[in-house]
């Protein structure tokens, strides 16, 4: 059987590093995506590339940055792709096209705003399209149901894209964890400059916010990591408030999750408090992520980024790099060498399930417990919908659990 086809949706930063007319003055200047899927497709693992965004008129530019910032950079890469809607056409459903181009068992990268990630998954779960969604999955536990439903009715693979699980640093963190007993607290901060409410205005805090954009991703570390052994039973969040407002965007600056926790064996209690924010300052890092973690028998300490390494260059100053996540200097014949980046890793592994199952090598269901699945990630969607009526409504959300896939959010 041929490789899987690949349809990139969306064409923002995290797909190909253009923002706002030209390169991203971030670590993903390059685009993590798009970058992973040329390599991919120069080793013979894909098909055909298309890329699908509402704004046609984007793609000359799009076309011209990635020329700049992956072909003329890296021998031997092609960067072409087909493109939806054409050159000349907006069309915000451009994607139902795109989809109709793909063939049953083909693969769907979905980079979009949050609220959009549950619809056009649905119209690629219902033509028997492998779908890799960018965190948070989709926004409520509802439409998880649905996703997980279809996914199961039409035998696809559906994940989440949470590259922090191939983060050797943090993958080495959670077997640890998973030998100090009982959970007993945990505390993670997330954050990104005040620059990306810019880049995201078009929807930060009116259609998502920043717990679901940032938080996502140490919440579904942690499940991953404790949900064995505890699960969530309460969520009350707070919020600050003031920059992000002042520049005409109705949302928060931070969010933080208290959530409480129960062992299962045991019974015993534990507290888990996730941070997000927005609005922090320009320094030697995109993204300040930490966390710290504590169980009956030890604690574990991770400040993801600062690990020792830093480069100053007149033209950017003073930074804190992590080629561990994406390397995009090539070496030296010019090669794109960033193969083992957690983002590339992140991203190689969902397609390499995609191929095992066109093969009939595996079934999607072997993939819980490896990749983030729609089945394996209903405790994140649970605790990122509970924060939101938490701060919607001022109160604390209970999580009853009835099992594993029945998880209703109740009043106090």
């Amino acid at each position: 059987m041929s490789h899987p086809d690949v349809l990139m949706v969306g064409t923002g930063e995290y797909t190909t590093g253009y923002v706002e007319g030209s390169e991203a003055a971030t670590d993903k200047r390059a685009g993590v995506v798009a970058t992973t899927m040329f390599d991919l497709r120069r080793r013979g693992i894909v098909g055909r590339l298309l890329m699908c965004g509402t704004n046609g008129r984007k793609f000359p530019a799009i076309r011209t940055h990635l020329n700049q910032a992956v072909r003329d950079v890296y021998r031997d890469m092609d960067v072409s792709f087909e493109s939806y809607p054409n050159d000349q056409t907006r069309n915000s459903e451009a994607y139902l096209m795109a989809l109709d181009c793909l063939s049953p068992g083909d693969a769907v990268l979905v980079f979009t705003p949050d609220d959009t990630h549950f619809r056009i998954a649905m119209e690629a779960v219902r033509r028997k399209l492998h779908v890799l969604i960018a965190k948070p999955l989709v926004k409520s536990l509802d439409e998880h149901r649905q996703l997980l439903d279809a996914a199961q009715q039409y035998n696809v693979l559906v994940a989440m894209e949470v590259h922090k699980r191939w983060d050797p640093i943090y993958a080495d963190a959670r077997d640890r964890m998973r030998q100090l007993g009982d959970f007993s607290f945990f505390q993670s901060y997330m954050s990104q400059p005040k620059s990306q409410l810019r880049t995201f205005q078009a929807w930060a805090g009116k259609s998502s916010d920043i717990s679901y954009y940032l938080n996502a991703h140490h919440v579904d570390f942690h499940v991953w990591a404790c949900g064995h052994q505890a699960r969530p039973i309460s969520v009350r969040a707070a919020a600050a408030t003031g920059i992000a407002t002042s520049a005409g965007l109705p949302t928060e600056d931070s969010i933080t999750l208290l959530v409480e926790w129960q062992n299962i064996h045991s019974g015993n209690r534990a507290t888990a408090v996730y941070t997000a924010s927005w609005i922090a300052p320009k320094s030697d890092v995109h993204s300040q992520q930490r966390f710290f973690y504590m169980g009956h028998a030890g604690e574990v300490t991770v400040d993801q980024a600062h690990r020792g390494y830093s480069v100053a260059t007149d033209s950017l100053g003073y930074q804190s790099v992590n080629p561990l996540f994406m390397k995009f200097e090539p070496d030296a014949n010019g090669h794109f060498v960033g193969q083992t980046g957690y983002g590339y890793r992140s991203i190689e592994a969902f397609v390499s399930g995609v191929s095992a199952i066109r093969h009939q090598q595996a079934k999607p269901a072997d993939f819980d417990g490896q990749l983030a699945t729609v089945n394996d990630t209903l405790w994140v969607t649970a605790i990122l919908e509970a924060g939101r009526i938490s701060l919607d409504q001022d109160r604390t959300v209970r999580i009853q659990h009835n099992d594993r896939d029945n998880i209703i959010l109740l009043d106090e």
